[in-house]
């Protein structure tokens, strides 16, 4: 019962949050699992650091495919090689249960990661003041 009032709660938060609020939460998510996968293969534990690469691939994959290029061409495309490194790498490390490949994705998408936890709130301020100027 507990489980479905969760679900339930998800569904409701990703149907009402914000494109930011969402870009936000699927990088936490991201980190959650690279992180586990990581941990998961230094211990040995193969099967569930697979299982956490696969939901961590299949998150840069969404974020790939979402990138507009139609609104910002040149950041799309610095994005577009971020992602494809991180499949990549991920891929590898599924390959090998080796963990470097997991720890080079964090490196290289931390600052992208801390950059959208700026801006979203600051994006998200800004259109509050406006709708205020203009109510």
């Amino acid at each position: 019962m507990l489980e479905s009032a969760v679900d339930r709660y998800k569904q409701v938060r990703a149907q009402t949050a914000s494109p930011g609020e969402l870009l936000l939460a699927l990088y936490d998510g991201l980190f959650r699992f690279l992180n586990g996968a990581k941990y998961c293969f230094e211990k040995g534990e193969m099967a569930k650091g697979r299982e956490l690469i696969s939901k961590s691939h299949a998150i840069v994959s969404e974020l790939y495919i979402a990138l507009d290029h139609s609104a910002a061409p040149e950041l799309c495309e610095r994005l577009e090689g971020l992602y494809g490194f991180a499949m990549d790498q991920l891929t590898r490390a599924n390959a090998t249960s080796d963990p470097q490949p997991i720890a080079d994705v964090i490196q290289v998408l931390t600052p992208l990661k801390e950059a959208w936890h700026e801006a979203v709130p600051q994006a998200a301020r800004e259109a509050g003041a406006e709708r205020k100027v203009r109510g």
